[in-house]
């Protein structure tokens, strides 16, 4: 119990003292006009660097994503269907599938797919 104790101890000494070693060294003393601008082959920049985006846009990519994601866990699917019981795989992809049509379906009701408003 002693060991478990004194290794927890040296543990938490050892991650306080990094971060605070981490918290001190990164600390910046001075903004400098060059430093904050983006770099654009050493001219001013003609625009700011952080101009909004369509919210729309990160809503698509989510979504694609999402998709993306459910591709992937499809294809294990079908090769699972060899050495499962054949009720319970439908069963599985079933309920799978409905999950994402009603996901889609709300995505659709709440004007998510809708590009332009």
């Amino acid at each position: 119990m002693m060991k478990i104790t004194l290794s927890l101890i040296v543990a938490t000494l050892i991650s306080s003292g990094l971060m605070l070693m981490c918290l001190l060294i990164s600390k910046k003393m001075k903004f400098e006009r060059e430093k904050m601008s983006p770099f654009e082959c050493g001219f001013d920049p003609k625009s700011s660097a952080r101009m909004p985006f369509s919210i729309q846009f990160f809503l698509i990519a989510v979504l694609f994503l999402i998709f993306d994601i459910e591709i992937a866990i499809i294809l294990p699917m079908i090769i699972t269907l060899k050495t499962s019981k054949v009720t319970m795989w439908v069963l599985t992809v079933t309920i799978f599938m409905i999950t994402l049509i009603f996901g889609l379906f709300y995505e659709w009701k709440s004007n998510m797919l809708e590009w332009t408003k």
